[in-house]
């Protein structure tokens, strides 16, 4: 299904260029090239290897392709549905985590690495190493060319390129963050700050307001906010839900 898809639109987008010369914009690609390459970024983020199909769309999305009345592409759009998001953090022995994360460890682009602060090992990362870390008929690094290329083409700013990498990142630490059970109660307080503190610092965060966010959370009781303490197992909870 998903390589029948990319087909279709590669086939309306070529027609659609045919003929007519398509209007330039010198900050990003044609609508033929943006809608082509919407794939690589949507398929970075949202499909994963299975134990039946290495590159498995586990999410749904509906496409839209508008024509003009000479035939030719004059918009498109997609809405997305469902995705797998129980994936993130957690996956099955003969399965793997998103693409994006593995593209990104792939060391293609070292400045990445070094923006992120993490290192090139997935195993470094319990979220994203349960299950297979590489894939045979995937090469992680021509896709994250691939993928940084299309939100190039999609007109994608810098910043804002580098902000989905950077809280790609911080998941990844957020899979790292420790937290233990305070003596003789129950309520959870850190366990080391170092993940916390790189998580907060790529979110744009300050680490000790993430930290109480997740140890002593406000919740709206009636027409008042009240603070709650939360133990171990709920704070993982809590890390777990934000990734």
């Amino acid at each position: 299904k998903t390589v029948n898809t990319k087909r279709v639109i590669q086939y309306f987008a070529s027609i659609a260029a045919v003929g007519g010369a398509a209007k330039k914009d010198t900050s990003k690609g044609t609508l033929e090239d943006q809608i082509i390459q919407a794939n690589p970024a949507l398929e970075a983020f949202g499909n994963a290897k299975t134990a039946r199909n290495d590159n498995s769309s586990r999410f749904g999305k509906f496409i839209r392709i508008h024509f003009g009345t000479s035939g030719k592409l004059s918009s498109a759009d997609i809405e997305t549905y469902l995705l797998e998001k129980s994936r993130v953090t957690f996956q099955l022995k003969a399965e793997r985590n998103y693409h994006i994360f593995f593209q990104i460890l792939s060391n293609q682009k070292p400045e990445l690495l070094e923006m992120l602060l993490i290192t090139n090992n997935p195993y470094d990362y319990s979220y994203i190493s349960q299950g297979e870390v590489a894939v045979l008929s995937i090469n992680d690094s021509e896709e994250l060319m691939a993928t940084d290329s299309a939100f190039d083409v999609l007109g994608f700013t810098a910043e804002e390129k580098m902000g989905v990498y950077k809280l790609t990142g911080a998941i990844m630490h957020y899979g790292n963050m420790k937290f233990k059970q305070k003596q003789r109660e129950e309520q959870a307080e850190p366990d080391g700050t170092e993940a916390a503190d790189k998580s907060a610092y790529l979110m744009g965060l300050n680490s000790a307001d993430l930290i109480k966010g997740l140890c002593h959370p406000r919740v709206k009781v009636g027409n008042e906010y009240v603070t709650k303490g939360q133990g171990v197992d709920q704070v993982y909870y809590s890390i777990g839900a934000l990734a």
